[in-house]
């Protein structure tokens, strides 16, 4: 007889796959064959691979090596592998109708193993394929970000071509525009979100996580001590960051470290990757920095990027009870009242939008809506032990990597906590990310 705190865990991740999945197939409703083949840019693959490749990996960890089956569509093999064919190749993909036929199939067969499975010996495993698709389903969110802020260039520079503007006109090419004075009146543009700074004082608390749903990386749960620090209430906003622009921000080597320097010389830009002139986003965070950016931003204004662990006490510690919170609000899970994400909204929010989602300590928008850039590198914790296989983070203990920390408006609720760890180069700006200052 099946337990009954197997059978409710059973029961669970069937819940969270079948919602998983529904979000994953609302991201590709109505896409178009170009969008869903494009190569948006030569770091990431078409969105269709995506799809396809979350179908592939289900298959290869849950029914080859879990249940022990023969592959579905073998011939998907070479396309959807993740270490096989170059991003460049992975543009050649079967139609959408035949990768949804692929992904209900493989999980037809899922659901059926399910039923089964030695959960109380896989329960890591499911809840790992179920933050895959989360991750993979984000990558696609951006994505298709991206190639609509190119649909808008196109159109814009088509526009020009017809329009002929003289030489020294109003506009030229996306990145040689320079920014309006962002100094002068703007109207309708909301009143400021005051941006207080939180005391925190120095004390041990506990980081990371053992919970089953806990990636290697998050292991070991394990005490850390840190001297007080300030940490500011909400993420920078765009509103905050249009001062760094208008002053000259992006011309001044002043506030940016040499590397960053280096960076800015390489890519030319003057304002983050999405960013919008219209004043309804004054109170939204900034989003689309990298972490050079960010970097130069914090020494602008005198203070620093917070280390992962100040950005974790901060959004999960309860001092009053001495424990951690696995979210900032407390333990139930993300909803619509508390945070953005799981592209309920498919934008940005303003970052007091969700007062219901406070830390303890009182920061706000510490999950959802954008990512926050820390100023740790990406590094194993105590007692760190690759799975499901090495390549998902220890590969990336290289030094190079930053630790992001938060989530996104695009991040799906299982791959969602305080103690869940995102690691990029600091010079990529494609991801939904932004920052908040400590010192």
């Amino acid at each position: 007889m099946i337990s009954k705190s197997i059978q409710s865990c059973r029961e669970a991740i069937y819940r969270d796959l079948q919602q998983c999945r529904r979000g994953t197939f609302k991201l590709f409703a109505d896409i178009d064959c170009d969008t869903f083949c494009r190569l948006a840019h030569p770091d990431f693959s078409p969105v269709g691979w995506h799809l396809g490749h979350i179908a592939y990996t289900e298959d290869l960890w849950l029914l080859q090596r879990g249940a022990g089956l023969k592959p579905v569509f073998p011939e998907y093999h070479q396309l959807f592998a993740a270490d096989i064919l170059p991003k460049k190749q992975r543009v050649f993909l079967p139609a959408l109708p035949e990768v949804k036929l692929y992904l209900d199939a493989v999980r037809k067969k899922v659901l059926d193993y399910l039923e089964i499975a030695p959960i109380e010996e896989q329960e890591r495993l499911w809840r790992f394929m179920i933050q895959h698709e989360s991750q993979h389903c984000e990558t696609v969110a951006f994505v298709l970000q991206m190639q609509e802020k190119q649909g808008r260039r196109d159109r814009d520079l088509d526009a020009d071509t017809r329009i002929n503007y003289p030489q020294g006109g109003r506009r030229q090419r996306e990145e040689r525009i320079l920014m309006p004075d962002a100094r002068c009146p703007m109207p309708d543009a909301p009143c400021p979100i005051p941006n207080s700074e939180i005391e925190i004082p120095g004390g041990e608390f506990y980081m990371g996580s053992d919970a089953a749903e806990a990636l290697d990386n998050e292991r070991s749960r394990h005490l850390c001590y840190l001297e007080a620090y300030a940490i500011d209430r909400y993420p920078v906003t765009c509103g905050q960051y249009r001062d760094f622009m208008a002053s000259g921000g992006y011309q001044n080597p002043d506030w940016w470290s040499v590397e960053g320097w280096k960076w800015l010389k390489v890519h030319l830009v003057d304002r983050p990757l999405y960013w919008s002139e219209n004043p309804a986003f004054n109170n939204h965070p900034v989003c689309g920095v990298s972490w050079y950016e960010a970097e130069a931003y914090c020494n602008f204004t005198g203070k620093r990027l917070p280390s992962e662990a100040e950005w974790e006490k901060a959004a999960s510690w309860d001092a009053a009870n001495q424990t951690n919170r696995t979210y900032p609000w407390g333990e139930a899970p993300p909803n619509a009242s508390l945070c953005n994400h799981g592209n309920n909204l498919a934008n940005t929010s303003p970052v007091d939008a969700f007062p219901k989602g406070a830390s303890a300590i009182g920061c706000c928008d510490m999950l959802g809506n954008v990512w926050e850039w820390t100023a740790s590198t990406f590094d194993a914790y105590p007692g760190f032990e690759s799975y499901p296989y090495k390549g998902y983070s220890q590969v990336y203990f290289d030094g190079e990597h930053r630790v992001l920390k938060g989530g996104s408006w695009a991040t799906f609720p299982q791959a969602m906590r305080s103690s869940f760890r995102n690691w990029y180069y600091p010079g990529v700006r494609q991801i939904i990310a932004g920052f908040r200052c400590a010192k």
